[in-house]
């Protein structure tokens, strides 16, 4: 079969995405409802109702609503007050985020490896980087499937170490192997959420961070607005004008009008994440058929699936994970990359002194993943288009 890439006709007419929204009209509705009360535009009720329902959704006590997933980050690693003889150990494979904000903080990342099988940080590595310098880990749920905080929580509890769970991937898991049934969020000291488009819900661009701990959340709160304690319902309260910025903070903000959006999508996260995960049993089952190239990611426990990845088996392959890339766009399958292991990207070679060769696990999978469509509103049509372009494909370029 003559592929695309080679002047071929390819699969599919139109791109089919890796990921995307899921807007209906009660999102428009809930949206045009703030606009026709004209009341509040910014910081107002809706963020305070959003950061109440996505509370209760998660089962914790506190949170934050912010403007960007790495904001959130930003206010998880602030809450810790670093220093800049802090360390903070944090997995290689994410988006570049999940470190920046240590950076932001003043405190120096600490990379560890990857679990081959969940990509997922590797806890059997977090132990040897812990030295006296060490305050918390970051943990990344990748794909969306938690990180294993049993053995984290240890680690932790052993060193004394906070932990944060970056859940820009898991919003909406819950963990049935767990004997409680945990949702996602209740794990560690702080747990991050991001809202960004092809996340599990929406709110444009947002975030959030929950936690049970009343101290990070009045330092976080204040951080997210310019380092001022009291917020508007406060100071409507007391029938007052004055504030004080008592530390330095940031403006990180979320409009009410986002937050409406969000309030409104939260309500169908738990059929949304059904969805996802009838997505990768659907691709679990078909895949098998090219074991001979490729194998998904193991799963451990409950998935999201704010992603689904496979990693190529390039010793059966005559092209690299980039020639593949290249001819599956060619015939309409948007498949993408996540992550190219942080440590390779210019800004920390230069400044942290790391190299390639130094996480080689991640190194490894960065050269052979893939990231499949998977998103709520695909088709089952899709979800086939899917497994045929990668079966044209991988056995076009078949040793």
């Amino acid at each position: 079969m003559n592929l695309a890439i080679n002047g071929g006709n390819p699969f599919r007419s139109k791109k089919l995405q890796y990921g995307k929204q899921t807007i209906d009209e009660s999102d428009k509705q809930a949206v045009m409802q703030v606009l026709e009360e004209n009341a509040y535009l910014t910081t107002g009720p809706r963020v305070v109702e959003f950061e109440e329902k996505v509370c209760e959704f998660v089962n914790t006590k506190y949170g934050v609503a912010v403007n960007s997933g790495t904001s959130a980050l930003h206010l998880a690693l602030d809450a810790l007050n670093l220093s800049n003889c802090d360390e903070v150990i944090v997995t290689c494979i994410s988006f570049v985020a999940s470190s920046n904000a240590i950076v932001y903080c003043g405190a120096k990342p600490v990379f560890c490896d990857v679990d081959p099988n969940t990509m997922n940080i590797d806890v059997s590595k977090i132990e040897p980087l812990v030295n006296e310098n060490t305050r918390a880990i970051v943990a990344v749920d990748f794909t969306g499937q938690p990180c294993d905080y049993h053995e984290i929580r240890k680690i932790a509890d052993k060193y004394d170490l906070k932990i944060i769970e970056d859940a820009a991937h898991s919003i909406g898991c819950k963990i049935s192997q767990y004997p409680h049934k945990p949702m996602v969020g209740s794990f560690a000291d702080i747990t991050t959420f991001s809202f960004h488009p092809v996340k599990n819900i929406t709110t444009c661009e947002g975030g959030m961070c929950v936690t049970n701990n009343e101290t990070y959340y009045k330092k976080m709160k204040a951080f997210r607005a310019h380092g001022i304690h009291t917020d508007y319902r406060e100071r409507q309260t007391k029938s007052t004008h004055h504030y004080e910025m008592t530390e330095l903070g940031y403006n990180y903000r979320i409009p009410d009008l986002l937050c409406a959006l969000g309030i409104n999508q939260l309500k169908r996260l738990p059929q949304w994440i059904e969805k996802r995960q009838s997505i990768a049993k659907f691709y679990d089952e078909k895949l098998k058929l090219l074991d001979k190239f490729l194998t998904p990611l193991t799963k451990k426990y409950d998935n999201a699936y704010h992603i689904y990845i496979i990693k190529l088996k390039l010793e059966n392959l005559k092209a690299t994970r980039d020639e593949i890339f290249t001819a599956l766009h060619a015939e309409g399958l948007g498949v993408n990359v996540h992550y190219m292991p942080i440590h390779m990207h210019p800004f920390y070679k230069e400044n942290y002194q790391t190299f390639e060769g130094m996480m080689p696990v991640a190194e490894d999978c960065y050269k052979r993943i893939l990231t499949l469509p998977i998103f709520p509103t695909m088709t089952d049509q899709d979800m086939q288009d899917t497994v045929d372009i990668l079966s044209k494909v991988l056995n076009a370029y078949a040793v």
